[in-house]
């Protein structure tokens, strides 16, 4: 049975393979991890589909393949012990003992043995198309590459060491590396997020708009409780899950910043599906989406993001937890920014950023008169697409975020 790169996620196209957990040759159960695929969103674990031995890996380690590619092959216990049998005429003497016969008919053993006489056919037909196609580009001999595979297989870090040890036998070039710089490659995740970054700011008219908020109602929700859901739950009680609840609710109002642009149409979607940016430790970052969040508390909200963050740092998400997202929030704030102009996240119309609330001094206004007095005021910034709405119509949302932000009741959300 081939295993094939798996569709994982309606917008994913391709996978990387990250690593193998078997060896050609080796025998394997159904339900057993075979290897590890990365693909833009997640990192996830591939199972072996059925019970037998694994007869061919034919994508290399750190090889990037379309959905749909052939990985590998698995073959049951009987045909591995049939191909056995038909290669007799073909292979060494070594592996006709492994078959346990000269005769070309199987012993007992052949079962058993068929796994390593499989892995011991010649090494030009044991490679991965990787490392063909590697020893093809540099016109090498494969039996001039030592092997550090199973029963000597070449794998291609083996041909990439080879063209290593052949480069740096040549004559030294004129040229020097300036040693006070680094040079780092990207990594798949950052190559498509720098992707989708440019296909965002090539696709969307981008409009930014910010407005402050007086964060003294939340704070005094959120400080008098602090400690004790601390204590309950052993996360903090953040700023984002109250910014997300009261962005359900200036949605409700305005539904238009909720939709995705279509063939000369705006798409407003009725569920308010929470993406939240998280970032992986300096390391990359994924849009975890809550579904449905309008339905949910501040104490939920906190509950579903919490959980998105653990799941996502220990690279646990499922696809499902990265697809259908309809407005996203990004939230710097913890690193002390005062507001940042996020880039929208296709195909979506609208992001808000949350910066840093700070103490900050603040106009009060009242039928005595004006004062100034200090309050946690936080700036949020909101990116929108020109196609889909106007700046009148984006900055009345604001307002109506930021009323929402300063009057609502808070603690009715717990």
């Amino acid at each position: 049975m081939k295993v094939l790169m798996p569709q994982l996620g309606e917008t994913v196209t391709d996978g990387t393979i990250v690593a193998w957990h078997k060896h050609i040759g080796d025998t394997v159960e159904k339900g057993e991890v075979l290897l590890d695929i990365e693909t833009d969103k997640i990192s996830t674990e591939i199972e072996t589909p059925i019970s037998g031995v694994l007869v061919s890996i034919d994508v290399a380690e750190g090889e990037t393949v379309d959905v749909g590619t052939v990985l590998a092959e698995v073959a049951e216990v009987a045909e591995v012990a049939e191909v056995a049998e038909d290669s007799v005429a073909a292979v060494d003497e070594t592996v006709e003992r492994a078959e346990g016969t000269k005769s070309g008919t199987p012993s007992k053993n052949a079962m058993s043995d068929a796994p390593a006489a499989i892995s011991r056919l010649s090494r030009g037909e044991n490679l991965s198309p990787a490392v063909r196609r590697l020893v093809t580009e540099h016109n090498l001999k494969i039996n001039d590459i030592d092997g550090s595979g199973r029963d000597g297989r070449v794998t291609r870090q083996n041909v990439l060491d080879h063209i290593a040890g052949l480069d740096s036998s040549a004559p030294p070039t004129q040229a020097k590396q300036d040693e006070r710089t680094e040079r780092i490659a990207f990594n798949r995740m950052r190559k498509v997020t720098a992707a989708h970054m440019v296909k965002s700011k090539a696709t969307s008219p981008h409009v930014l708009q910010t407005i402050d908020a007086d964060f003294s109602a939340i704070d005094r929700s959120r400080l008098s409780r602090k400690a004790q859901w601390k204590a309950t739950t052993g996360y903090s009680l953040s700023y984002l899950p109250y910014i997300a609840r009261a962005v359900c609710k200036a949605i409700a109002d305005f539904p238009l910043v909720n939709s995705t642009v279509g063939d000369e149409e705006l798409i407003v979607h009725s569920r308010i599906n929470l993406a939240i940016a998280i970032d992986l430790n300096f390391d990359g970052l994924v849009a975890a989406v809550t579904r449905d969040a309008n339905d949910l508390s501040v104490s939920e909200l906190a509950e579903r993001f919490n959980d998105l963050v653990m799941r996502a740092r220990a690279k646990e998400l499922q696809p499902d937890d990265l697809q259908g997202g309809t407005y996203t929030l990004s939230n710097p704030g913890p690193f002390g920014t005062l507001f940042t102009a996020p880039i929208i996240n296709q195909p979506q119309v609208a992001i808000l950023s949350m910066d840093a609330v700070k103490k900050r001094p603040h106009v009060i206004e009242s039928d005595s008169g004006d004062a100034i007095a200090i309050r946690p005021v936080g700036i949020l910034a909101h990116s929108f697409d020109h196609r889909a709405i106007d700046g009148a119509y984006s900055a009345a949302f604001l307002q109506r975020l930021q009323s929402i932000i300063q009057k609502a009741d808070w603690d009715s959300e717990f």
